[in-house]
């Protein structure tokens, strides 16, 4: 640890775990602390870290979900039971198997036990479907696939789209061999190892697909190192300790739900309360029943719960932490002062990044300020980008720009290739080109190697850190980032359809930015049609809200100035670029906009 930090003190006692802690600085040592642990440990997956709990607190509750309540000694033993599967399927290191399950313990279970003998667990969206879930599968290369019965006729549609033949099991509590498999090996009910599996902290350990601005989600890999540095690091920023329960309703097939959230729990003995969706009627009853001190958010679940009516629940709750990204600041202030949050850790980061962020001092609308005595080890920067190109800005000497001081740019990260912490690591994506792309070189020096994160930020004068866009043709909605290109091409095989561009929306009083899609469309073209098609080939976040009828589509400009010329009309109903209709979600209704029908949207009359 550096030295300078070693003697801060201030690291969180009874007194201190209900309120704004005084010294940010604190966060972080714990979270060194934890990391410096790790890497002279001898954990090499996080199955290990649960048996160790499980070996000094097995009758401790690991896990909360709907249908059970699962002990530290209980996780063990399911997931070693899967390290079992694995092995009797003839599974090993680098084999693939996908996971499609909804929010649950067993969901926890099964990727601990797999990858602990090796193998990589790919987390798949379970509300893909058709194309985007054939693509996830078929980019996986899995040997085999696991999938919640509830979720197994479209997995079975989409396994059917690709030319390999993994297979397929059916998981109701346990797991059926649909096809592809061998029946007869059973998992051992037992802790211990079948058979010795080296792994080091390098391996990759599960695939997690994420959204970029362009095309189909790209899988990136996520190594053994990498589970372990998120979850001692996020316990220590949380000052995780054994009697805290964490609510999470965040999907597990993304890395805050599925990994972060459950990491830093198990790593620190505490539970994780488990829900399959967000439910703002329930969360409050649920929160005070389960007694839960942790909630993990996303800024939109926080906004709904502040335009919800009051609950009787809401501050009666034990919540000591909220911590999560995206909490706006009008947000921000309302959601704490009304529910009598004592504290809100704010944080930016990216699944297969090296850029993180940390707002451990409160202060409303940031994402995060490395303590300057600690910029060293933590090289963020932000860049400047040629405003025609879009492409990074070059000095006269050849190297990048770096920002001023309240000025917007692109955040890049240092590689440090030989760093033995894996988030200063890149790892990559499957696709050897997207991996290549997010790389920048010679960027401040000769021969450095930063990250592109994608993502302009600006920095204050006192070193915070505010996120202002994503850069691309990517938006984000609902919570989940939304291909702009994927949406595209999907509209695109609509009958009727000539020509579409989609893009993302500021509506009033919503976070984030909703589809739209301006479409030339020719004779015969039917709404309705559109609408059944939508719901056909897309997850309903990714589903446009609005539609802009067009003759034909500006082309004036390459395709991305044109999409930013549509996108500048916004919501208009006067600016004569076509007639504008409202996607009625839930319904199969197509509404023409008017004025009165934009004003119900933003004051919540009308349900988005």
């Amino acid at each position: 640890m550096d030295e300078r930090i070693a003697g801060v003190t201030g690291t969180g006692g009874p007194a201190s775990r209900r309120g704004q802690e005084p010294n940010a600085l604190a966060h972080w040592v714990r979270a060194l602390r934890n990391k410096q642990a790790l890497e002279s440990g001898e954990a090499r997956t996080l199955l290990t870290l649960v048996e160790t709990q499980a070996a000094v607190r097995g009758d401790a509750l690991a896990l909360i979900d709907e249908r059970e309540q699962v002990t530290y000694e209980c996780l063990a033993r399911k997931a070693r039971q899967y390290s079992d599967w694995a092995q009797t399927q003839g599974l090993g290191a680098g084999d693939v198997v996908c996971l499609v399950m909804p929010n649950c313990a067993d969901y926890v279970a099964i990727w601990l036990g797999l990858t602990h003998v090796g193998c990589v667990t790919s987390l798949i969206n379970t509300h893909l479907l058709g194309d985007g879930l054939a693509h996830c599968l078929v980019t996986s290369r899995p040997r085999h696939i696991i999938a919640a019965s509830t979720l197994l006729a479209r997995v079975i549609a989409a396994v059917d789209q690709s030319p390999h033949r993994a297979g397929l099991w059916v998981h109701d509590g346990s797991l059926t061999c649909i096809r592809g498999g061998s029946p007869d090996g059973e998992p051992a009910p037992s802790l211990a190892p079948r058979g010795a599996v080296a792994i080091s902290p390098g391996d990759p350990a599960l695939l997690i697909f994420t959204s970029g601005t362009t095309g189909f989600p790209k899988a990136a890999y996520v190594s053994h190192g990498r589970i372990l540095e998120w979850s001692g690091w996020f316990a220590g920023m949380m000052d995780a300790q054994p009697e805290d329960r964490l609510f999470n309703c965040l999907p597990m097939y993304h890395s805050v739900g599925g990994v972060v959230a459950v990491g830093a729990m198990l790593f620190a003995g505490g539970a994780v309360v488990i829900r399959e969706q967000f439910s703002v009627t329930r969360f409050w009853p649920d929160v005070v029943q389960n007694g839960c001190t942790i909630f993990q958010y996303i800024g939109e679940l926080c906004r709904y719960l502040t335009r919800a009516p009051e609950a009787p629940a809401s501050r009666s709750h034990k919540l000591r932490l909220c911590c999560g990204n995206g909490l706006r600041a009008d947000v921000w202030t309302e959601f704490q002062s009304r529910f009598a949050v004592p504290r809100i850790l704010e944080y930016y980061a990216a699944t297969e990044g090296n850029v993180s962020l940390f707002n451990c001092e409160g202060k409303p609308g940031a994402i995060g300020r490395t303590p300057a005595i600690l910029a060293h080890r933590f090289p963020v920067a932000l860049i400047r980008l040629d405003p025609s190109s879009g492409l990074p800005l070059r000095d006269e000497a050849g190297f990048c720009v770096p920002c001023e001081a309240d000025e917007a740019g692109e955040a890049i990260g240092r590689i440090e290739a030989d760093s033995q912490s894996a988030s200063r690591r890149f790892d990559g994506y499957t696709d050897a080109r997207a991996s290549a792309s997010k790389v920048l070189r010679d960027v401040f020096a000769a021969g450095d190697v930063w990250f592109r994160t994608g993502d302009l930020m600006r920095r204050d004068s006192f070193g915070y850190f505010y996120f202002v866009d994503r850069l691309g043709s990517s938006f984000r909605w609902k919570g989940e980032n939304v291909s702009a290109t994927e949406v595209a091409s999907v509209i695109m095989r609509c009958p009727g359809v000539v020509d579409a561009v989609v893009y993302g929306t500021a509506v009033a009083g919503t976070e984030g930015r909703a589809g739209m899609a301006a479409v030339a469309v020719e004779d015969g073209f039917c709404l309705e049609t559109l609408k059944a098609h939508l719901v056909a080939n897309l997850p309903s976040f990714a589903r446009p809200l609005f539609i802009r009828l067009c003759q034909s589509i500006p082309a004036t400009a390459t395709f991305k100035l044109r999409q930013e010329e549509l996108a500048r009309a916004g919501l208009s109903t006067t600016d004569g670029t076509g007639s504008l209709w409202f996607n009625e979600p839930g319904t199969d209704r197509m509404l023409p906009c008017d004025d009165l029908l934009l004003q119900n949207i933003a004051d919540g009359s009308v349900r988005l």
